[in-house]
């Protein structure tokens, strides 16, 4: 699938690998997101290697402003992780943004479920139109090393 933008009045929305920072991604994960504090910076690289990547970017400065990293087949299934806005930009809808840039760009694919796990932002992500596993007791998960 070729990169696709997404323009708002501030921000860019890509999935252009080109245009990722990926020692600022490394940065605000390693250091200020819970679920990856301490990642190594060759363990991102090869995370973002390997999944399909989101970047939000300012208009006029170019510079990012925040990412998020899906793991998928570009058919059936996703995992929507590493969700990360710069402190700066947060509190002005970029997440929401973001959340459903993903959902645009997987859906017309045929990707039929896109799941991600969180302790803090079940609210950003209902308003895309996630909702609670029906039937939590049906998923399974193997936790290696």
């Amino acid at each position: 699938m070729a990169p696709s933008p997404a323009m708002t009045n501030s921000y860019e929305i890509s999935t252009d690998p080109g245009r990722l920072d990926a020692a600022r991604v490394h940065h605000w994960l390693s250091t200020d997101a819970y679920w990856a504090l301490g990642r190594s910076r060759d363990t991102q690289d090869r995370a973002i290697a390997g999944s399909l990547n989101f970047g939000a970017y300012d208009t006029v400065s170019g510079q990012q402003l925040a990412y998020a990293r899906v793991v998928t087949d570009h058919a059936t299934f996703a995992w929507l992780c590493d969700v990360y806005v710069a402190p700066g930009a947060r509190g002005k809808g970029l997440g929401t943004a973001l959340v459903t840039a993903v959902r645009d760009h997987l859906e017309p694919a045929g990707v039929r479920r896109v799941l991600l796990a969180t302790h803090d932002a079940h609210g950003v992500y209902a308003k895309i139109g996630f909702e609670p596993l029906a039937d939590p007791s049906l998923w399974m998960a193997l936790l290696l090393g």
